[in-house]
């Protein structure tokens, strides 16, 4: 597994994202309807490019198949592909942005219990709660600190 930052971002690279993106959201956001996800889904390619800063974790054969994005010190993003959950990419992610742009803050949504246990394993905190996500949508977002 490599890691890698992109600046370069063609469609092609966005789709490979998409993928990614979606099976992990299939596997760990079971709070979302299969409409919702599609129209989340609308506006990722957007996110994706106009991160700041975006690092890919790639398999032995370059095909992405996890991602984060960083804006400031805060991690707008982090998804590892179902099919490669569990095998400490997001941890090795994390870190990277950790000690390369000093990644300090995020928001989690509180109906996914296992990245909150992720993030609270990798030293973060909560310390703010609101009853909406950033759009305005029911799905309570869970503020966390290293």
């Amino acid at each position: 597994m490599k890691i890698k930052e992109v600046e370069d971002r063609p469609q092609a690279l966005i789709e490979q994202l998409l993928i990614a993106w979606e099976s992990s959201v299939k596997a760990t956001h079971l709070f979302l309807s299969e409409n919702e996800i599609e129209s989340i889904k609308k506006y990722v390619p957007q996110a994706l490019k106009q991160i700041p800063h975006l690092i890919i974790v790639e398999n032995k054969n370059q095909v992405p198949v996890g991602f984060m994005g960083i804006e400031n010190q805060h991690l707008e993003m982090l998804f590892v592909s179902n099919e490669e959950r569990g095998k400490g990419l997001g941890k090795k992610l994390l870190n990277y942005g950790i000690e390369q742009y000093s990644v300090n803050d995020l928001a989690v949504n509180e109906q996914n219990p296992l990245a909150k246990g992720f993030y609270e394993h990798m030293g973060f905190e909560v310390y703010k709660r609101t009853n909406r996500d950033e759009q305005g949508n029911p799905y309570p977002l869970l503020y966390m600190k290293l």
